[in-house]
């Protein structure tokens, strides 16, 4: 029974991405007739998909602190591929993405159509990635990035790297800093992490043959950006988040003041 409760679940899951393959085809086809898919309509769809993705993937979401309602440069820790769908949810989103998501099967082409900045780590284009940034940003569309260039365990935050929030100081709109936990029984949840060599199918698998968990997502407070250099947005981003993600956990139990407080 646990198997097929398993099987039922990532059938669920591949049933949302058929519907996410669907409206993709359609942006598709608008394009050949040269009909109107605006970026910001692409982001509403992408929110919507998103949404429904969420509600399929086996986790509690709680949302602390307010959604911006001004476009902003979204910058978070990055734990797992389920990150994007969790933090996508919120509002309509771009996303800026390693250039190998392109090439994903399925993934790849719904990140395209979903209007996705595609960057190559060392390939000395991130001048070119900065100015599609700043050009998204001044037609008042949100963006996310994770500035670690990589995911985690979700225990740590690594150095954040600050040279295409230039695109923010250029555009003169603000950072939103955005931490995101996983928690197991109210502790760190070790299932969740998408690192290392693993595979997008198996991850899946692995997250169902779980029962729920928990998933905090921290909307800090915006950083603004004018007269600041990037290596101080970008230290100034990265330890508002570690001061989060690095919080201590007491199991089911209350923190105070970041202790843990023995329950009688």
């Amino acid at each position: 029974m646990n198997r097929l409760r398993q099987y039922g679940r990532v059938a669920r899951v591949l049933a949302v991405v058929g519907l996410g393959l669907g409206m993709a085809s359609l942006f598709g086809l608008m394009e050949r007739l040269h009909l109107d898919g605006t970026m910001a309509r692409r982001q509403r769809w992408s929110q919507f998909f998103m949404t429904r993705l969420c509600d399929a993937l086996p986790f509690r979401v709680k949302v602390l602190g307010e959604v911006p309602t001004v476009p902003m440069l979204w910058v978070s820790n990055h734990v797992s591929w389920t990150d994007i769908a969790l933090l996508g949810q919120l509002t309509p989103l771009s996303f800026l993405s390693k250039a190998e998501v392109r090439g994903w099967p399925v993934a790849g082409w719904l990140a395209v159509k979903a209007g996705s900045l595609f960057i190559r780590r060392g390939a000395g284009d991130s001048q070119l990635i900065r100015q599609q940034m700043s050009q998204h940003l001044q037609q008042q569309l949100p963006l996310l990035m994770f500035p670690e260039g990589t995911t985690t365990d979700g225990r740590s935050v690594r150095t954040f790297h600050g040279r295409l929030l230039s695109a923010a100081i250029d555009s003169r709109v603000p950072l939103q800093p955005v931490a995101i936990r996983y928690l197991r029984d109210g502790e760190a949840d070790m299932v969740a992490p998408f690192i290392g060599d693993d595979d997008l199918l198996f991850h899946l698998l692995r997250l169902f043959r779980h029962d729920q968990a928990d998933v905090e997502i921290h909307l800090l407070e915006p950083i603004a950006c004018h007269q600041q250099e990037r290596a101080v947005l970008a230290f100034r981003a990265q330890e508002a988040i570690r001061g989060v993600v690095t919080r201590p956990l007491c199991g089911s139990g209350p923190v105070l003041d970041g202790a843990c407080v023995a329950q009688v």
